[in-house]
């Protein structure tokens, strides 16, 4: 028979389980992630939604309920498709543009080619810069009466020209120098995905005689699928959301061909008054980033890189 006394308590009944006391603490770290999504992320989304259902002015207490009235009137507004091309002209344009520049530049920085460390930096650095600060610059670029453009221009006998006049133009030059700032993005992800291929691999396919276009074509591009995907997705959102640029250049003008959703939304917020129709703008815009980014996602996985 067996006593109370004879009994053996293992430690862990004594202690507790650990592994239950640790799967809680984890639980718990969870909790700080959470409420910055929550505060940062769900609730001004789901705050947005709703005062897209509002004719709110943007200051006044009063918040009419409109329902879906205002995403009607993206339908009727005048200006509204107009600036949904741009914002794909600024997305998809600058992200084209990033990728081959990006792609070509870290293709010659992975040879072994002298200073290559000072000339990434130097690439790279535009990135680092606010893009205020680099608009403002290229703002003096081309100005029209003392733009360094147009100086250039009249020293070889050539008229000046006003480059922001013209609605077709300020849109490639807001694509341009947004796809210029960031290319050292493309730049950096291409390399790192070209520096850490396997060399064995690398080897192979030259004692097999793949060299040059060849080698870029059937080894290198495959391998550097990962890095295109995510090079394409981070630049297409960049220049979905574009506005600091338009602002500075153009402040969206000539009239609203070169605004961007964003900066659209500035402008019927702030000028128009109409804070109700802005929100619908960026929700509208919310959509379209995600609709768009998943069909490249999609896209791109269906690739055959082999």
């Amino acid at each position: 028979m067996t006593t109370a006394k004879n009994r053996t308590v293992s430690p862990s009944r004594k202690r507790g389980n650990p592994s239950k006391m640790r799967g809680s603490l984890v639980n718990f770290f969870y909790l700080p992630a959470l409420v910055i999504l929550v505060a940062f992320m769900i609730y001004p989304l789901l705050s947005g939604i709703g005062l897209s259902m509002t004719n709110w002015d943007g200051y006044n207490a009063e918040k009419p309920f409109v329902g879906l009235a205002n995403y009607a009137h993206m339908f009727t507004d005048g200006n509204f498709l107009t600036v949904v091309v741009n914002t794909l002209i600024y997305g998809i344009g600058s992200t084209i543009i990033q990728q081959i520049l990006g792609l070509a530049l870290a293709l010659l920085l992975n040879t072994r080619i002298k200073g290559k460390s000072v000339i990434r930096a130097i690439i790279y650095l535009p990135a680092l810069v606010a893009p205020v600060v680099m608009s403002i610059m290229y703002y003096f670029i081309f100005q029209y009466q003392q733009g360094a453009l147009n100086q250039i221009r009249s020293w070889v006998g050539m008229e000046k020209v006003a480059w922001f006049n013209d609605a077709h133009t300020v849109v490639i030059i807001i694509t341009v120098v947004n796809a210029i700032q960031f290319v050292g993005v493309s730049m950096i992800i291409y390399l790192a995905g070209l520096q850490t291929m396997d060399p064995e691999v690398i080897e192979a396919a030259e004692v097999d005689g793949a060299h040059g276009w060849k080698m870029f074509c059937d080894i290198q591009l495959p391998l550097l699928a990962p890095s295109f995907t995510t090079s394409v997705v981070l630049n297409l959102i960049g220049g979905l959301k574009l506005y600091d640029s338009i602002k500075v250049l153009t402040n969206g003008g000539p009239g609203y061909s070169s605004n961007s959703l964003s900066s659209y939304i500035s402008i019927m917020y702030f000028d128009n008054q109409s804070a109700g129709y802005a929100s619908a703008v960026g929700v509208f815009l919310f959509v379209m980033i995600i609709i768009v980014t998943q069909i490249v996602n999609k896209g791109l996985s269906k690739l055959d890189w082999e």
